[in-house]
C-alpha cells in the first residue's frame, strides 16, 4: 500500500507506474482517492474543531452552575447535545471515508523499482543468466509422473479418490527423497544463518489482507468455513504477519528467517490441473526464506536471496536461469521479483520452480512493521521473501537431472546423509 502523502504530492508519478503495470483500468482511481481524502482531511478538522467547542462550552457549563445560572447553563446544554448529535454523523463520515480511502488504496500498485524491465505478462520476463551444466542425457527420460511410478513412489488414483484432482500420495524412496531434501533445505538455511521456524498454517483475515493483494487472496486461498481463518498458501504469510503491530529497535535488525510448513492453493484457472502429474497441485511443502530489513538495506538483500536459491538448486545437480519479472508479471505489492526456474532435460526448457521479491514497505505499511530508530523516529521496515525449495514440483527436475540411463537417480553427495548414505534410487518396476 502506497503513502497517502506520496500519492498526493506525486499522482502523475503514480499513474504512470499504473500505465508499466498496464492496468489503466486503475487511472482513475487516483484522481478519486484525492477528491476523498480532501473530504476526510477536512471533515476531519471539523470533528476535531466541534470536539474542542463541545469540550469548551462543557467547562462553561460547570462554571455557569458554580455560579448559579441555572437556566444559563441548561441552554449551553442544549446546545452541546445538538452539537454532539452532529459530531456522531461527522464521526459515521468520517469513518466511511477512511474506509472507503483504504479500499481504494489498497487496489492501487506499488511502485515499482526503476530497472523492472516493460512487459505485459510473463512471457515478457527477461533471462537474467543461466547456471549449471546443460549437457544431453542421451537418452529418453520418461514424463514424471512414469518416472515416480518406477520407483513405485506415486499414487495418483488414491489421491483422486480421496481428495480429487491437484492432490497425490509420495510413498517409499520417493517419498523419503521428498522429506531429505527439505531436511537439506533447512540445515542449508541454517548454515546460512537464517533462523529455523515452524509457523502456522492458519492466519487471521488481518494478516492475509496484509501480506498479499484481494485479488491473489481470492485465487489463493482457502477459507475455513465459520472461522475467521484461511490456510496459508506459503509461510511467507504467517511469518510477516509474525511483525505485525511491532516496533522492531534498528539494532535488531535484519530479521533473515527461514520457515517450513505445509502449503495450501486453491490454483483458481491454472492450466493443466486436470492433467496427472505434481507440477500444479493443491497442497505442497515449502522451506521459504523471509527477511526485514531497513530500506537502504532491501536490493542488497534482493540479490543474497535469489542467489541463495540458485545455490542451493546446482548443490543438488539442478541447472536453473534467474528470469527478471516485467512490470506486468508483477504482484500489486511487488517491488521487484526474479524468478528461479529449473532447467527439464526431458522438455529442453525451464519451470519455474521458486520466486524472489522485495516489497518494499507494503506489507508493513499495510500491517504495523514499523523500525524505531529513536524514541521519536519511527519508519516503515521493508520486507522480502524467497522459495528456498518448494517439492514435489521441483522432484521433476532433481529426478529429470539426475536420472543415469539404467534409469536408476544418483543422490548428490550433501543429500546422502539424510537418506543414509545411499548414493543411488534404484528402479523397483518396469
Amino acid at each position: 500500500m502506497l503513502d497517502i502523502k506520496f500519492l498526493r504530492e506525486n499522482p502523475e508519478l503514480v499513474k504512470e507506474n499504473i500505465k508499466k503495470k498496464f492496468q489503466d483500468g486503475k487511472l482513475p482511481l487516483v484522481d478519486k482517492v484525492i477528491e476523498l481524502d480532501e473530504i476526510y482531511r477536512r471533515q476531519l478538522l471539523q470533528l476535531e474543531t466541534a470536539r474542542a467547542d463541545v469540550n469548551k462550552f462543557s467547562k462553561e457549563i460547570g462554571s455557569l452552575m458554580a455560579q448559579g445560572k441555572k437556566d444559563d447553563a441548561e441552554q449551553i446544554k442544549a446546545k452541546v447535545a445538538l452539537m454532539k448529535e452532529g459530531i456522531q454523523r461527522l464521526e459515521k463520515d468520517v469513518a466511511k471515508n477512511k474506509e472507503e480511502i483504504h479500499v481504494i488504496m489498497s487496489t492501487i500498485p506499488q511502485m515499482i523499482a526503476g530497472d523492472v524491465p516493460l512487459g505485459k505478462d510473463d512471457s515478457e520476463n527477461v533471462e537474467v543468466e543461466r547456471f549449471g551444466n546443460y549437457a544431453e542425457k542421451g537418452f529418453e527420460i520418461p514424463y514424471h509422473v512414469e518416472l515416480m511410478e518406477s520407483f513405485a513412489g506415486l499414487d495418483l488414483d488414491s489421491a483422486r479418490k480421496t481428495s480429487g484432482n491437484g492432490f497425490y500420495y509420495l510413498k517409499g524412496d520417493i517419498a523419503r527423497l521428498h522429506s531429505a531434501i527439505l531436511s537439506y533445505a533447512r540445515d542449508f538455511m541454517i548454515d546460512k544463518g537464517f533462523e529455523y521456524y515452524i509457523p502456522p498454517i492458519m492466519i487471521r483475515s488481518a494478516v492475509v489482507s496484509g501480506v498479499m493483494s484481494f485479488a491473489e487472496m481470492d485465487n489463493m486461498m482457502y477459507k475455513i468455513e465459520g472461522e475467521d481463518l484461511y490456510l496459508i498458501g506459503t509461510s511467507e504469510h504467517s511469518m510477516i504477519g509474525k511483525f505485525m503491530d511491532e516496533i522492531i529497535p534498528e539494532e535488531d535488525l535484519p530479521q533473515a528467517l527461514t520457515s517450513y510448513s505445509p502449503c495450501f492453493r486453491k490454483e483458481v484457472g491454472a492450466h493443466g490441473i486436470e492433467e496427472r502429474g505434481v507440477y500444479r497441485i493443491h497442497q505442497f511443502e515449502k522451506q521459504e526464506m523471509i527477511v526485514v530489513c531497513k530500506p537502504e538495506d532491501s536490493l542488497e538483500w534482493f540479490g543474497k536471496l535469489w542467489k541463495t536459491t540458485v545455490e542451493f538448486f546446482l548443490s543438488l545437480g539442478v541447472p536453473v536461469r534467474a528470469l527478471e519479472c516485467c512490470s506486468g508479471d508483477l504482484a500489486d505489492l511487488k517491488v521487484k521479483s526474479v524468478d528461479v526456474e529449473a532447467w527439464s532435460p526431458r522438455l529442453g526448457k525451464f519451470f519455474e520452480v521458486g520466486s524472489c521479491s522485495t516489497l518494499g514497505d507494503a506489507q508493513a505499511r499495510r500491517l504495523g512493521i514499523r523500525i524505531r530508530k529513536s524514541e521519536k523516529e519511527k519508519y516503515f521496515a521493508h520486507t522480502l521473501n524467497n522459495t528456498v525449495v518448494a517439492p514435489p514440483r521441483m522432484l521433476i527436475y532433481f529426478l529429470e537431472n539426475n536420472l543415469n540411463a539404467d534409469g536408476s537417480v544418483s543422490v548428490p553427495e550433501p543429500l546422502r546423509a539424510y537418506l543414509g548414505g545411499q548414493e543411488r534410487i534404484l528402479r523397483v518396476k518396469s
